[in-house]
């Protein structure tokens, strides 16, 4: 066996030569598949370019190990692949290392089986009798159970066995006589020999015929990825520089560079690519049609030794028309049946010598049981499929026969056969609904070319080819895009198009892409067939699809289903999608070849009846979906159970599921932790923000999580009223040792300071939580300290606690704290007078100070050179959270009309409850001023201190603000009005209504820097006296003025200010006095007329 599975012979063996497997043996990309599925093999080549290099990949040697989280060993492995994609190849290899006891030595026998060879096989017999006839040796064996055996059973796809696995009786004796078929079944089944190991090779469509439930591994096949591609070319050509060229050659063409995924393809291109770049031939193929021309050519000339190798003058080349047409005939006719294997009586009906068929060697094989007769074959399923177009191309050209078409039926002249060829060969491709004729098609149009022509010269009867109008056939062929017809179909039209060298249609789409100028009204079903092949050959990633990119609607996601089914992310949210489109994508999610891994059709109007019919996609055995979005889609209570049952699947890989803004409330969350309890269920991450969910859903979700700690990783409730008894019941599940659960998002969920006790309590005592967010809710007083606290626990998990709502307020929290070093949100005071260096600051602070997490109570901002427009801000953040601030502080800064507007509001809030209020300095207008009063007037009873000074108020401005004073209901006792333009008239007005108020709580007046005429001071020092009013400080004077003040009453018995006259002879002396006397007599509110001084000097050396 070792010596039999080590040969390789490769086309043409000369002189009986062969070729060693390890010297060309190159890994193939094999991955475990999940199930079988039925897709074309044209379609599964287009596909590899994309193909998912995440996966991990399985060595050949290597299938039968139990992979990624299999439970049980492997008995039954089906490997499928399509056709010249190495599955023979990889049985050899292995088969080969365990030969040579290198591998897998804890098999004892392995029994490779062909079922080309079985097919042959009549009669009764019993297994030992059918392994004996294939292995003589095993006479006399007797199976025990510690042997391990392997049975191989390459090529279901040959098989011509019904495989009645549901009728078939039950076998369970190795001796027991019955028909093959019964056997197989038995045998795959497990009750003829059931710890006998099973691996069967097939295609894809053949897949079907064994049952699921009779398979524990489906793998397959994908040929080489790009790296593998490149190593086959440089291990098969000796020559560096040469497979250099002809690497360059192939990646420069995308369809030989998507063929080449193909091994068997790989040897064609090298076949003819070596010999025509060792003769430097500058007309190398860059189309497939070329490709196997060249192929043929050189397979024939293989064959006839007696001619040079580099001659290929199309008249000199040795084809035997009669023995050619015979072939092509084979080809043509088994093809349209979908069959690819023959027996002597398929040749004898083709008119073909058996005893001849080594005169086909280079493009057929045939293989000679050991008991059980000869099958033969095309060397690959495309060289098939190239003969027969030739065959059906040059009938056409000689005969003027359509070979699809009765025989007698031939057409008046070349040009009518030939057109009438073209045309019955499309319509046959397009009729055809697993793509068998598209390669064929392909071909056919390909040859039609003139320039190809010129290789076939000898084998058409005529000295020049047919001149059929190609432009005929492309208009035929555009008109075919108009019809409805399935993606694939239409896609294989534009395969066709680019081997007739026309690339219109691809290039006016590729404009309309560029230009973006897509628009569904707009692009007729050619057009929708150009965008979609376009896609498909684009050289652009096409793993992450975005349908929005396109259009956004259900028409063009029928259209572009081909494209999405390459992707492992679709991103089709916001897209005006309705339940329609989720039956599509149902075919995606189920189909064999699936590999989308996430999917969010997020903002779509799915509803219920949408979400049931994606959950059957979903329950595929073949769908590997890990992220599911359906935020949202107008779903309700009733298609949680459903959701349910999908997530409890043993066979559902969703990790992170997304329901919010749906109205499932608590009777659809109850439903939906049934499924969450279930052990199978994967899920890492489940968001059900916004959901109406209340406490009894929260006690739900407890309860899930306790039956099935260990899976949920993150939780989000956000946006649902789970409030403090709800919080208290999942703190429950926190104190769990056996919880998982590392995320916890409770924003906007009316929790008050109670529940962030309660989950306090949670994490210090036992959690994994690493992270809570906790935005939007009320901490009470003690709230965030309890959390900072954990937070800041060395010992402790948690690390990060989420409280503020924009990234804004967190970016201001951030600069705070390394510009106090401490954390703000655990203050009361907050003072940042002339501390702000930079003005993003100053923008992010607003978001800080709106957040529900901001307790502060007195908050200074003075001097920090704040614009009018940022002042603002800042004070519309206050009104959003206006149930803490006492005192606040904003002078010197710009506060202008607009931020006065702003303030305003913020004072008629009824949950203001500001004591304190500085606008020093803050350029407030008279009108800005008067709404102020107003708003004071209205709703601030609490006030207490307020500081107007430095803005130009003015009389006017002054006699509102006496209004406000004779209210009974203003609190104020201080008020400052420095340097604030008033008069004597002013100050009248002032004087009246306080004197008009006895109940005024004002104690403290300050009117430094105003000018307050004749009376002014003296109708407010009356007030002072007043034992009847609280008035108890009238600070008129600047400090300096005030100790000079002080210094003349003491001199003059008397209050100074009140004086017009002052006598002041022999009563002050020095400088000190005069400067002291000087700075009196400066200030506003000095009223004297007429001053007498004699000073006496004392001079000092």
């Amino acid at each position: 066996m070792r010596i039999k599975y080590q040969r390789v012979i490769e086309g043409i063996a000369q002189r009986g030569e062969y070729k060693l497997l390890n010297d060309i043996y190159t890994d193939l990309y094999i991955t475990e598949s999940g199930k079988t599925g039925d897709e074309t093999e044209m379609k599964i080549v287009e596909a590899s370019k994309n193909q998912e290099t995440s996966e991990t990949p399985i060595k050949c040697n290597d299938m039968f190990k139990r992979l990624t989280e299999q439970d049980k060993p492997i008995r039954t492995m089906l490997t499928q692949g399509i056709a010249g994609i190495g599955k023979s190849f990889s049985v050899q290899k292995f088969i080969l290392e365990w030969a040579k006891g290198s591998r897998n030595q804890d098999i004892k026998f392995i029994f490779p089986l062909p079922f080309r060879e079985l097919n042959l096989k009549e009669g009764k017999h019993s297994l030992m009798e059918i392994l004996n006839q294939f292995f003589p040796q095993t006479k006399g064996l007797r199976f025990r159970e510690k042997y391990k055996v392997m049975f191989v059973f390459d090529g279901l796809d040959e098989c011509r066995l019904p495989l009645k696995f549901k009728t078939n009786e039950s076998c369970f004796d190795v001796t027991h006589q019955a028909s093959l078929d019964v056997l197989l079944t038995n045998l795959i089944k497990g009750n003829l020999l059931p710890s006998a190991l099973i691996w069967i090779t097939t295609r894809p469509a053949a897949a079907a015929k064994i049952p699921a439930e009779f398979i524990d591994c489906v793998t397959e096949l994908r040929g080489f990825n790009d790296e593998q591609k490149i190593e086959y070319f440089r291990k098969r050509i000796s020559n560096e520089n040469l497979a250099n060229n002809i690497i360059d050659h192939i990646t420069g063409s995308r369809v030989l560079y998507v063929m080449c995924h193909i091994p068997v393809f790989c040897w064609i291109s090298s076949t003819v690519l070596e010999r025509l770049m060792e003769v430097k031939k500058s007309d190398t193929p860059k189309t497939l049609t070329q490709m196997y021309i060249r192929f043929l050519i050189f397979q024939t000339m293989q064959q006839n030794y007696k001619y040079d190798d580099h001659d290929e003058h199309a008249l000199d080349i040795p084809w035997d028309k009669k023995g050619f047409l015979a072939l092509g005939k084979l080809a043509f006719e088994h093809l349209k049946k979908n069959n690819f294997l023959f027996y002597s009586h398929d040749l004898s009906s083709c008119d073909i010598d058996i005893n001849d068929m080594s005169v086909y060697s280079g493009v057929c094989t045939q293989e000679t049981g050991m008991f059980l007769g000869t099958t033969y074959s095309f060397m690959h399923l495309s060289i098939q499929e190239f003969i027969a177009a030739l065959y059906a191309y040059v009938s056409a050209d000689n005969d003027k026969k359509n070979v699809f078409l009765d025989q007698n039926e031939a057409q008046r002249n070349e040009n009518e056969a030939m057109i009438g060829l073209l045309k019955t060969a499309i319509n046959k491709a397009m009729e055809s609904e697993n793509g068998h004729l598209d390669l064929f098609l392909r071909f056919l149009l390909g040859l039609s070319l003139e320039s190809n022509q010129h290789f076939i010269r000898g084998l058409l009867t005529q000295e020049k080819g047919s001149s059929h109008s190609q432009q005929e056939i492309v208009d035929y062929i555009k008109a075919k895009f108009e019809e409805d017809s399935s993606p694939d179909r239409t896609v294989n039209l534009f395969h066709c198009l680019n081997e007739l060298n026309d690339r219109s249609l691809v290039n006016e789409m590729q404009n309309q892409i560029k230009e973006g100028k897509l628009s569904m009204t707009e692009l007729s079903r050619t057009q929708w067939s150009a965008l979609l092949y376009v896609l498909l050959t684009s050289d652009e990633d096409l793993d992450n699809f975005d349908l929005r990119k396109f259009v956004s609607s259900e028409e063009c996601l029928r259209r572009l289903l081909p494209v999405v089914e390459t992707a492992t992310t679709a991103w089709l949210n916001e897209c005006n999608l309705t339940e329609g489109s989720c039956m599509d994508l149902v075919k995606i999610l189920s189909s064999v070849s699936s590999k989308m891994i996430e999917l969010d059709m997020s903002s779509n109007t799915l509803q219920d009846s949408g979400v049931k019919q994606l959950s059957e996609g979903l329950k595929s055995p073949n769908c590997k979906l890990e992220i599911l979005r359906l935020n949202n889609c107008g779903l309700t209570e009733e298609i949680c159970s459903v959701i349910a049952t999908v997530i409890s699947l043993e066979s559902c890989t969703l990790k992170e599921l997304e329901l919010s803004e749906n109205n499932l409330q608590n009777s659809g969350v109850e439903q939906l932790m049934v499924g969450l309890a279930n052990p199978h269920v994967q899920l890492k991450i489940l968001r059900l923000c916004k959901c109406s969910i209340k406490e009894e859903g929260c006690s739900a979700v407890a309860s899930a999580l306790a039956a099935n700690p260990s899976h949920l990783k993150e939780l989000d409730l956000t946006g649902n009223n789970v409030g403090v008894l709800g919080v208290k019941v999942l703190s429950t599940i926190l104190n769990n040792s056996c919880c998982k659960l590392e995320t916890l998002k409770l924003s906007d969920c009316s929790i008050t300071g109670e529940g962030y006790f309660a989950l306090a309590s949670a994490l210090k005592s036992n959690s994994c939580l690493t992270e809570l967010d906790l935005r939007g809710n009320d901490p009470g007083d003690k709230g965030v300290k309890l959390l900072t606290d954990l937070v800041e626990d060395q010992s402790s998990t948690f690390k990060t606690l989420r409280l503020l709502k924009s990234p804004d307020a967190e970016e201001a929290h951030v600069s705070l704290t390394k510009l106090l070093n401490t954390n703000p949100l655990l203050l009361i005071e907050l003072d940042l007078s002339a501390k702000i260096q930079s003005q993003s600051v100053v923008k992010k602070l607003p978001a800080l100070l709106e957040d529900s997490h901001c307790r502060l109570q007195i908050l200074r901002l003075n001097n920090n050179n704040i614009s009018e427009k940022d002042c603002c801000a800042l004070v519309s953040a206050l009104c959003s959270n206006p149930s803490y601030l006492r005192e606040l502080d904003l002078s010197l800064n710009t506060l202008g009309l607009s931020g006065m507007e702003r303030l305003n509001s913020f004072l008629e809030n009824p949950h203001c409850i500001l004591q304190k209020l500085g606008l020093k300095n803050c350029s407030i207008t008279e009108e800005g001023y008067s709404a102020m009063v107003s708003s004071l007037e209205k709703h601030t009873p609490q006030l207490r201190e307020l500081d107007l000074g430095g803005n130009k108020i003015e009389d006017s401005g002054l006699k509102q603000l006496s209004a406000l004073l004779k209210n009974s209901s203003c609190n104020l006792t201080k008020l400052k009005l420095c340097n604030c333009h008033i008069t004597e008239e002013g100050y009248k007005a002032l004087a009246s209504a306080l004197e008009s108020n006895p109940s005024s709580h004002l104690t403290e007046l300050h009117l430094r820097g105003n000018y307050p005429g004749k009376s002014g001071v003296k109708l407010l020092k009356g007030l002072l006296a007043d034992p009847n009013h609280k008035l108890k400080k009238l600070m008129l004077l600047n400090p300096d003025a005030e100790e000079s003040c002080s210094f003349l009453a003491q001199v003059l018995d008397t209050d100074p200010l009140l004086l017009t006259e002052m006598n002041l002879s022999e009563k002050i002396q020095g400088n000190s006095d005069v400067r002291k006397l000087c700075t009196f007599l400066q200030d506003s509110h000095c009223g004297l007329q007429k001053l007498k001084l004699v000073v006496l000097f004392v001079f000092t050396k």
